[in-house]
């Protein structure tokens, strides 16, 4: 669980079926912090496909999501002949982890009004009945 610490990229791969491709980087607060070390990681993310769409749609600069994926390792040269490393998470799963409302608090943005009504206390709207799931945005 993390803030993205940019904008996502977005792009789109060629051919007959373009496939969406989001990268992004979030910023994992330490559970255990030590004098002199980082107080956070950065954790590179890339997410295919449909969970792409979502991405590129509505995850924002300091939102703060959960995931969960795999590890891939890899390793390139880069134009100075060093051999460069790299670790991502190729995301599976991706969610929200907190209401809108707690988003603008903690972004200090205020939230728009939802086309569903007033927020209860704990920041999650009451969606009526007779909503079809495609209507929501999210899935």
């Amino acid at each position: 669980m993390g803030r993205l610490t940019a904008e996502p990229d977005v792009r789109y791969s060629q051919g007959d079926n373009p496939t969406a491709v989001a990268k992004y980087t979030l910023a994992v607060d330490r559970r255990f912090k030590r004098d002199g070390e980082p107080t956070a990681d950065f954790i590179r993310c890339v997410v295919f496909g449909k969970p792409a769409e979502f991405t590129e749609k509505y995850f924002r600069k300091g939102t703060k999501i959960c995931i969960s994926g795999r590890i891939q390792t890899g390793s390139y040269t880069n134009r100075d002949g060093q051999k460069i490393y790299t670790t991502d998470v190729i995301v599976e799963e991706q969610d929200f982890a907190e209401s809108k409302a707690a988003a603008a608090q903690s972004n200090n943005i205020q939230a728009g009004p939802s086309p569903y009504g007033p927020a209860d206390s704990d920041g999650f709207m009451n969606i009526p009945d007779g909503i079809d799931d495609d209507e929501l945005p999210f899935n």
